[in-house]
This record gives structure tokens, sequence and C-alpha cells, in this order.
């Protein structure tokens, strides 16, 4: 069966149930950091607590995912093999230090020069070298099988500048994040996490199309783990046109209410009501002016449906922290089916 992996912020690990801490087969832990090329989480404090959150069950991974959207320093310690090897050398210091389970690099982007960070053409070929540098790392640290994971954009953006055939070989697994998927860049509005595209969206970015360009990338659906988001994307000023969806909006889509918020004060509360697109597979909200993009449990238990039937390697969320009804995690195991511990090898 599928495996549910939750992005948890360092400073949200203390809050983690221990429901949830039996539901998980995967922590990322956000983020460690490159500093001067080495990897970079210094945290003693929290030793205690994923020893407690490791007591609770046995067979959970604790991961350090390194990067997230700003973080520098990849493509420079990505670009000669002697820097390949020290950053790996120091992330292998730190997963020992920590008592932790493997690596997830989260690369916001390679070959892409944003969010402040720098980037080169060379990227596309480094990126595969770096993971093969972490492998041979990991596999020379025998304490324990380390896994080796990353956080990939989910379109093709991001297969564009990799060569994910050839980067795959070294991957335990390959999340997607299928979250995002409008926002930020676009006053479009639209679903930033849905199942599906809906066809009269004029950006039709979605979880299956995702989903479909890492296979088409050689990505094997065995490795693929699609995303789901526990917070929203916003919109203001939106024409009371369709409800709000596929609109020109006076913002662009930025960070709207985590998914307890929306709960509380939101969903058909305050003006806001839910509409359900079929065709998408998702929920939205609308009040006449801001239209909210999110995930529910309808929307992911369709996607817990999906990723069974698409026979793929597990559901992943950003992030634990926007769930503060704690509820969630469970529901998405009892879609998933089976207890962590019980579902096979990584």
């Amino acid at each position: 069966m599928g495996k549910l992996i939750g992005y948890v912020s360092t400073g949200d690990l203390s809050e983690v149930t221990a429901e949830d801490s039996k539901s998980l087969d995967v922590i990322n832990i956000a983020f460690g950091h490159i500093d001067h090329g080495l990897a970079e989480w210094n945290h003693p404090e929290c030793k205690a607590v994923l020893s407690r959150i490791k007591s609770r069950n046995p067979d959970i991974k604790l991961i350090l995912s390194l990067g997230g959207w700003g973080a520098a320093g990849f493509s420079e310690a990505a670009m000669t093999s002697e820097n390949r090897i020290r950053f790996a050398a120091s992330a292998v210091e730190l997963i020992r230090e920590y008592d932790l389970d493997g690596i997830d690099i989260d690369w916001e982007y390679p070959c892409y020069r944003v969010a402040g960070i720098d980037g080169s053409e060379l990227d596309r070929m480094n990126f595969t070298l770096l993971l093969e540098a972490f492998r041979i790392a990991l596999d020379r640290a025998a304490e324990k099988d380390y896994l080796l994971t990353i956080a990939a954009g989910g379109g093709e953006y991001f297969t564009a500048c990799t060569d994910m055939k050839s980067a795959q070989q070294y991957l335990d697994y390959v999340q997607l994040m299928t979250y995002d998927l409008k926002g930020g860049f676009l006053n479009f509005t639209g679903h930033h996490t849905s199942l599906y595209s809906n066809k009269r969206d004029l950006f039709p970015a979605s979880t299956d199309r995702a989903v479909e360009c890492f296979i088409q990338a050689g990505v094997p659906k065995e490795k693929l783990v699609i995303g789901a988001a526990f917070y929203s994307r916003l919109w203001k000023g939106v024409p009371d046109i369709e409800h709000g969806l596929h609109q020109m909006a006076a913002t662009t889509g930025g960070y709207g209410p985590a998914y307890y918020s929306l709960l509380a004060d939101f969903i058909d509360r305050n003006g806001y009501v839910r509409y359900w697109d079929e065709e998408a597979k998702a929920p939205y909200l609308f009040n006449g002016d801001t239209f909210i993009s999110y995930d529910d449990r309808e929307s992911l238990k369709r996607k817990a449906e999906y990723l069974k039937e698409k026979g793929l390697h597990g559901l992943m969320y950003w992030e634990y922290g926007c769930d503060k009804t704690h509820t969630l995690t469970g529901w998405l195991r009892e879609q998933i089916g089976s207890a962590p511990g019980s579902n096979g090898d990584f």
C-alpha cells in the first residue's frame, strides 16, 4: 500500500501527536540548508523529540530535507566533484548525529535563477551527479539503509532542466510538489493542488499532468509520490462570474489561510461558500470578491484513490503545522490504507 509522508517544520516537531506518529511512514524535517557548501541543521534541542517520535512508531523514517524555496547554495555545491563529495559527506555527518534515516533534496530549482538563488545551465547535468554523490556516500555509511529522495516541481519546468531518467536510479522515490500549481506567479484564479485539470483552465496544471510528465521523463510510477496541501492560495478582486473560478483577479494568488483556519472561519462561514469542481476533483471558496483554493477531506480522498489506482509510491503533504486540528494525517492514513511497518520496503 502507499506511503504517507508529512513535511514537518523544525519548530513543529514537538507538536506531532502520538496518533500521527503512528499514521506516518516518513517525516521530512523542513529544512536543513547549505552553508559554505556544507549541509547545516543545528538543532540539538530536537534530539529528544525525534527519539520520542521513534519510540511511538519504531518503523517511522525521519528524513532531513535540505533546501526549500529561496534556499541558496545548490548550484555551487553541485558544480564540481570535490564540492559534491564534501556536501554529501556533511549530510552523512548530520544524519549520524541525529540518528536520522536519510536525506531529501529540495532544490528549487535546477537551472533557474529565482528567489535570489544562483543557477546555471550546467545544473541539469550536475543535479544527477549530485544525487550520485549522495547515493554513494549514504551507501558507504553502512549503519543502515539510508533513504535518498527529492522534492520536485510539479511540471515540465522541472523535467526540462533535469535528466530524471538518469537521476531516478539514485533515488528511493520522487516527491512531486503538486501544490502551488497556481498562485504567486498568476493573477488568474484556479486550483493550486487539483487532481485533474479543468478543460476551461487557461493554465491546466494538475497532479495527474505532473504524474504523466514524470513518467514520460523516465521515472517509474512506483517511485512517484503525489503532493497534497494543508494550506490555501487566495486571490482578491475577483469578478463574480462562475463563482470566481478561472477569472482574472486584482492580485496574484498569495498564501491563504491554513486548513484549521479555513475550517474555523471560511468554509461556508463569513460569506464564503464552498464549491466543488467535479472535473478537477477540487474544492474552492468564493465570497463574491475573494477566491480560495485548497485541499479538504473530499479532495484528499480522491488523491488517495488515485495513487492506489495508478500504483504510485505514496502521498506527501506540506505541511504538518497547517493542520492544528490534527485530523488530516489520520484521515489520509485511513484513505490510503495499511499501517506503517506493514506495507513493504521503501
